[in-house]
């Protein structure tokens, strides 16, 4: 778990590294039928500080980890970008998108710990 331990704080890092807002990490690990072992959430102010966030987060975790994402998407409107680690999935939203989908409350049963925004 030290791995997916580094690659997490590493993400968090690149969300804040480009001022990504109101993270949230979602502890999937005791889900038995999620995807990934975690969520990541984050809100930009705009579509293009999304897209930016995005590309923040896959830039500086190949930077200091040397882990590509196995796949993004969300780049054609910037309302709602997925970038996919395997065991983790990283998610960034617009407020109003992030509202409308409202992932924490899906995974309502799921351990969520709240980031402070750096500003």
């Amino acid at each position: 778990m030290t791995e997916d331990n580094t690659l997490l704080t590493t993400i968090i890092e690149g969300i804040q590294e480009r001022k990504g807002k109101d993270i949230a990490i979602v502890d999937l690990s005791a889900m038995e039928y999620a995807t990934a072992q975690c969520f990541v959430i984050c809100s930009g102010t705009s579509t293009m500080h999304v897209s930016s966030v995005a590309d923040c987060i896959q830039e500086y975790v190949e930077k200091h980890t040397g882990v590509k994402p196995y796949a993004s998407d969300g780049y054609q409107n910037s309302q709602w970008i997925v970038i996919d680690y395997g065991t983790i999935y990283v998610h960034v939203f617009m407020p109003e998108s992030r509202e409308l989908y409202n992932l924490e409350q899906l995974w309502n049963d799921a351990a969520i710990t709240l980031v402070p925004n750096l500003d």
